[in-house]
């Protein structure tokens, strides 16, 4: 299982890294042809990480609720994100996949609510659950490295 919990430590590395290399009106950007911005793309990953693994658990997630339908799927930006929110965004990358970790570790997810993706991928326990999380995160920074490239080629 560790090697689940590394994967998406990598990919949360790789989000930490970009926030770093862009100001916060780039991470805000939403390029031509794009319907959401970098830094949308990262919270919609802390967003449905807690979701898929916690939500589908029956546990309590450690987002709001206000943060997660903010970031929810369908959902566009609808407000600049501040510098101080990004920085409250950078700790919480790899503190909740540090507590992710610890609370699988202690047997903390003893339940799970089957669930079925928008591509048909049904998730029956939370290791599937998290092997989707890393696939999810992974389309993600796809998106979020696109745009990078879009705003550093214009």
């Amino acid at each position: 299982m560790n090697h689940l919990f590394e994967h998406n430590l990598t990919t949360r590395k790789i989000f930490l890294s970009l926030i770093d290399q862009l100001t916060v009106d780039e991470l805000n950007l939403i390029p031509e042809g794009f319907r959401n911005n970098i830094i949308w793309n990262i919270v919609h990953s802390i967003t449905a990480q807690q979701g898929l693994v916690y939500g589908l658990s029956g546990l309590e997630k450690s987002v709001t609720k206000e943060l997660a339908d903010k970031y929810g799927n369908g959902t566009t930006p609808d407000s600049k994100v501040s510098k101080e929110q990004i920085e409250e965004y950078k700790i919480m990358l790899v503190d909740l996949v540090e507590k992710t970790k610890a609370d699988y570790e202690n047997g903390v997810f003893k339940e799970f609510k089957e669930y079925t993706t928008s591509t048909g991928y049904t998730m029956r326990n939370v290791e599937e659950a998290l092997s989707m999380n890393n696939i999810h995160e992974g389309i993600h920074l796809g998106y979020a490295l696109a745009i990078r490239k879009a705003i550093k080629s214009n």
